[in-house]
């Protein structure tokens, strides 16, 4: 099944051929976080898996699946071809790059999570945002210090999630913390749909043109071993949001853009690019560099 929150607080699914069956008032769901309700509650949705849509995908606004995730938790650099570019880009060496095991992972603001239909608005026209698309996964259930070949069992489903970053020296927690730097969508295909998380081609492209296209299997650390790690230091709970890292070829946004997103078995979203231009200019920032 392919969960979806469309107008504002509505939960639904997305059908094969786009359209939207309104599972809201058939579970009886009130909440402004739907997703997360059915999560944790007693709910079963199968039974209108085969139901007639009540919409069009295109007559809804596609929210995050997931309003306010209590944490999104992110994996730094974790594939190989990324982890080259951006050594280059910061002209460090292989010693002094970082994984999950040497820094461990980094939190997004949950204030930043939007929805494709959300669009990204860009604080600064005088520093460097790039792109950065993610295979990115709900967690079903609370859980500590588990074992990545159990992790797989609290997985709920998957879903794309765009990484926006501002470059500079600032720690990632805020240069990827501004509103709209986290485009979760279209949905979130749940698990038993997905038969290898690691094994998923992922493309994106910026204004017609391929710029990151990868397949999830080259990911340094898998989806499995990001929850074993990040559950050491802290308690995952359910309807948390999991990021796993980008792949080669990010590169910078302007106002202006469009963003399509692809990964296999999960969907596709469009997202536009605009521009507030925010300054300060008394701050003296870095603007270059990957992380």
């Amino acid at each position: 099944m392919k969960f979806v929150r469309f107008n504002e607080d509505r939960l639904g699914l997305l059908t094969d051929d786009d359209g939207i069956v309104d599972l809201t008032d058939r579970l009886g769901i009130e909440s402004h976080d739907p997703l997360q309700t059915y999560i944790r509650g007693d709910y079963d949705a199968s039974e209108y898996a085969d139901a007639d849509p009540d919409f069009d995908r295109s007559e809804v606004t596609l929210g995050s699946p997931v309003h306010r995730p209590g944490k999104v938790i992110a994996a730094p650099l974790n594939y190989e071809n990324h982890i080259e570019e951006a050594l280059a880009d910061r002209d460090i060496t292989t010693d002094e790059w970082f994984s999950i095991e040497d820094k461990g992972y980094f939190l997004k603001a949950p204030s930043s999570v939007v929805g494709p239909d959300d669009g990204v608005e860009l604080p600064f026209s005088d520093r460097r945002t790039d792109h950065e698309i993610e295979l990115a996964f709900v967690m079903a259930d609370d859980v500590k210090d588990v074992d990545a070949e159990e992790a797989w069992d609290h997985v709920f489903g998957y879903t794309i999630l765009l990484d926006i970053s501002v470059r500079g020296d600032q720690d990632r927690s805020n240069r990827k913390s501004y509103d709209t730097f986290t485009v979760i969508g279209p949905c979130v295909v749940t698990a038993d749909e997905i038969d290898d998380p690691q094994d998923l081609e992922m493309e994106l492209q910026l204004n017609g043109e391929t710029r990151q296209r990868e397949n999830t299997g080259d990911m340094v650390y898998t989806c499995a071993d990001v929850v074993q790690y990040a559950s050491l230091g802290a308690t995952i709970e359910a309807g948390d949001v999991i990021t796993t890292g980008t792949p080669e070829g990010v590169s910078q946004l302007h106002d202006g853009d469009t963003i399509d997103a692809e990964i296999e078995g999960v969907g596709a979203m469009t997202v536009d690019v605009t521009e507030r231009d925010v300054r300060f200019a008394d701050v003296n920032v870095n603007k270059g560099g990957q992380e």
